[in-house]
């Protein structure tokens, strides 16, 4: 009975994972002949990512975003997620939770070219900028690693809001009062107390952020443009481009390799089904 349960489960897993993985895997070992893939075991695809300084670069260049990434939108969505669970009335948090969520109901290709218009030299920021005086030219924001993170950010942080608010809501108030007899203070009782029962949220949102960033193409290639490569358009730049499926495999395992580190090192606090 438990068996006939999973089939299905395990069966599109297999058919729509492991399966296509594994060709990727071994496509990766095989290498190109003019236009021909020449398929058998050869490391070369893995040996030219890690001694070619382009590729070594566009892997940086991802690990870096992502990184800062990740630890802005956390900063920024913990005390956004705190004044929803702790300052808004219960009565109006669906409220405040379906507005912070507002972005999500508009397309992902949208939002980038939105902040693209926004981060131009003609866009809302350099006028304001002008406008006070506090700059004289516009600043140069757009097809930029800072428009790129930018990007990432709005919509990222609204991934985290959500995640640990979750854990937030679940804290009974007891644990601040029972803290606060004991003579903590805000401080206290947020470091001690507060941070390590949420962690598990944090680190859930953390690794959803880390995950989607670091995989992401579009907002990259929009914000971004080609200043700097990010291993995303790196791939799509052998596939589209060059033509090369076994460069463009090798760099997809790369990048499954980075999450599934990722998940390693953050496995301890997952709590998935908390979330």
């Amino acid at each position: 009975m438990g068996w006939g349960l999973v089939a299905p489960a395990l069966l599109w897993t297999a058919a729509f994972f492991v399966l296509p993985f594994a060709a990727m895997v071994a496509l990766s070992f095989a290498h190109m002949e003019g236009r021909e893939v020449v398929r058998g075991f050869d490391p070369g695809n893995y040996i030219r990512i890690f001694t070619d300084w382009t590729m070594l670069k566009a892997l940086i260049n991802s690990l870096e975003i992502t990184v800062v990434v990740t630890v802005v939108s956390v900063v920024l969505a913990y005390p956004l997620a705190a004044i929803i669970a702790f300052r808004v009335p219960a009565r109006w948090q669906r409220l405040a939770l379906l507005l912070a969520v507002l972005p999500f109901w508009t397309s992902y290709v949208v939002r980038s070219y939105a902040w693209l218009l926004v981060l131009g030299q003609n866009g809302v920021v350099n006028k304001a900028l002008l406008s006070l005086g506090l700059i004289t030219e516009p600043l140069e924001i757009a097809a930029t690693r800072t428009a790129t993170v930018i990007g990432f950010v709005h919509f990222f942080v609204m991934l985290l809001t959500l995640t640990i608010y979750a854990n937030l809501i679940q804290l009974s108030p007891n644990y601040a009062r029972a803290a606060a007899d004991l003579g903590a203070g805000r401080w206290q009782t947020f470091r001690h107390v507060i941070l390590p029962l949420t962690l598990p949220g944090v680190v859930t949102g953390a690794f959803l952020t880390f995950v989607l960033c670091i995989g992401d193409y579009i907002t990259p290639q929009i914000l971004g443009g080609n200043a700097e490569l990010t291993l995303p358009q790196l791939i799509m730049l052998q596939l589209g481009r060059s033509g090369n499926f076994p460069l463009a495999s090798a760099l997809s395992v790369v990048l499954m390799a980075v999450v599934t580190l990722a998940y390693f090192a953050s496995s301890r606090w997952l709590r998935l089904d908390r979330v």
